[in-house]
């Protein structure tokens, strides 16, 4: 069987298409796969670093706000469109692919369009809460539809088959108990924080947690362990030595990258972070509440739409960006602190929101579809 994935863009739509990748090779190791997407995108370095075969395609998303910049950026994202089409036929002519599998991203569309059109079996995975402008256009036409949650159903129409899978992850993530990940850090056995605004930090999240570790340093017996990312890495420092927060704190980890996340978010009771798909489908196989803050300029606000998942669920809180602060953070650190009960009905909701067999279950949708 011969495969091609069309992912691009963010790790929440390469990430699922590599995770089904692998169970495809798995359960089938004579499987022949073809990754399909933009040579400028992360897609090319995490399926090449994968191991994949990868064939580029220049796509580009239309900005929305008008300024010159992006008036000759569109201009350049049309005629990627109207030439794609012409390219991803020669790819399929080339590699003569069995089934075509979206996972979203600008390249998506296209090529799901051009499978179709040629007959070709086809499938796609959304594994956001709102579904993007690809997913909404394709999912008629496609032959399947695989969603990370139910509440993605809401804002689709008429499907020839859809199902709820869960999104799957490459690995299964390694679960320890709260107080072996904090023997691990070398933390005291208490209230743990664990926040982050991704690799590249987010300026917000550190303003506001650089009050958060005041309170806490003053309040003792509370662990914070805090990613502040390559943009924060002099403005966070500073700004907690003017706060007189002590960085050497025992109870504190602070940060630029923090390279073992899965055992931070063990040793964790609360995370503070940002509402990426994936991100959220780490923190629902691991269960723990949280606070959400959804990146404002994600397409069509589509980590909002994440978020409130977890929220409408009573597994976490949502605190949008711009009124994001440090007196927030402290009120519900200290709701929460004070109510162990109330946290801990978080960390189990949210643990019943997530799909642990989501790989399975896209690979078992799939080989029903093409009768293996």
């Amino acid at each position: 069987m011969k495969v091609i994935f069309a992912a691009g863009g963010t790790g929440g739509h390469i990430n699922p298409a590599l995770a089904m990748a692998d169970k495809l090779k798995e359960a089938y190791p004579d499987t022949r796969i073809l990754f399909v997407g933009s040579p400028d995108g992360l897609e090319a370095k995490l399926v090449t670093k994968a191991g994949y075969e990868f064939s580029p395609v220049k796509m580009a998303g239309i900005q929305r706000k008008l300024t010159p910049g992006n008036i000759v950026h569109n201009f350049k994202a049309v005629y990627y469109y109207i030439s794609a089409g012409g390219q991803v036929k020669k790819i399929f002519r080339d590699f003569c692919p069995d089934l075509v599998i979206g996972t979203g991203g600008y390249v998506t569309g296209t090529v799901l369009k051009t499978a179709i059109k040629c007959k070709i079996k086809t499938a796609v995975h959304e594994s956001n809460s709102l579904p993007g402008v690809s997913v909404k256009m394709i999912s008629e036409k496609v032959d399947l539809v695989m969603l990370g949650s139910e509440d993605a159903k809401k804002h689709l129409g008429k499907m020839k088959k859809c199902v709820v899978t869960g999104n799957p992850m490459r690995n299964n993530i390694p679960i320890e108990s709260k107080k072996a990940a904090r023997e691990r850090l070398g933390l005291p056995d208490c209230l743990t924080i664990l926040s982050a605004g991704g690799s590249q930090g987010a300026m917000r999240i550190n303003e506001a947690v650089a009050e958060l570790l005041c309170y806490e340093q003053e309040k003792g017996n509370i662990n914070h362990i805090h990613g502040y990312g390559k943009h924060g890495k002099n403005t966070f420092m500073e700004s907690i030595k003017e706060k007189g927060v002590d960085e050497k704190n025992p109870h504190f980890i602070l940060k630029e990258y923090i390279d073992n996340m899965y055992t931070c978010m063990c040793a964790a009771d609360l995370i503070i972070t940002r509402a990426g798909a994936m991100t959220l489908t780490e923190i629902m196989a691991i269960g723990r509440a949280s606070v959400l803050v959804p990146y404002p300029y994600a397409a069509e606000n589509h980590q909002y739409y994440n978020a409130l998942t977890l929220q409408n669920a009573d597994a976490g809180k949502i605190i949008n960006d711009k009124e994001l602060t440090g007196e927030k953070l402290v009120a519900i650190v200290k709701e929460l602190n004070d109510n162990r009960d109330e946290l801990l009905r978080m960390s189990e909701n949210a643990a019943k929101l997530g799909v642990k067999n989501a790989s399975e279950l896209c690979l078992c949708e799939i080989t029903m579809l093409m009768g293996l």
